[in-house]
């Protein structure tokens, strides 16, 4: 059975040059998952030591935990779509009801972003901004790992 919901915005995107069409893949897609995993474990046990560092690792967790649900389908996102792309394919396809779950996802990209290119008076990552969102990111992660089987390929 075909996964309909959000096609019409999935049917746009791939249209526009921001989605791609690749071979459906669960193994890549549980590849993603296990680096997503291994990027929070990372992010956990250097927070206090390297802020900056733990919430790329987060942010990265937090888009390969979604992009494993698009390759899962034969969907990627390309260098025109970028992050955002992930998301808004993403969230086009799971709200409702997951739409909740996946609003942090551009705060993050946004946060990382300004420490990857920080301005002078951009503040700096804390370990309590890192703390915070480890559970957004293993949301991320369990949300994909639970849609994964219940998602066709496109």
């Amino acid at each position: 059975m075909r996964w309909m919901q959000g096609r019409d915005r999935i049917d746009a995107m791939l249209t526009s040059g921001q989605l791609e069409r690749v071979p459906p893949s669960r193994e890549h897609a549980d590849t993603l998952l296990t680096q997503a995993d291994r990027h929070i474990q990372l992010a956990r046990s250097g927070f206090t030591t390297d802020p900056t560092g733990a919430y790329q690792l987060l942010y990265d967790a937090s888009r390969k935990a979604l992009a494993s649900i698009l390759e899962n389908q034969g969907l990627r996102a390309t260098s025109r779509g970028g992050h955002l792309a992930v998301l808004e394919a993403v969230t086009a396809q799971l709200d409702p009801p997951l739409g909740q779950a996946l609003r942090s996802f551009d705060r993050m990209r946004r946060r990382r972003n300004s420490a990857e290119y920080p301005r002078p008076d951009t503040p700096g990552i804390t370990p309590e901004d890192v703390v915070q969102d480890l559970r957004k990111a293993t949301e991320f992660q369990a949300l994909a790992a639970k849609v994964l089987d219940q998602m066709s390929p496109y």
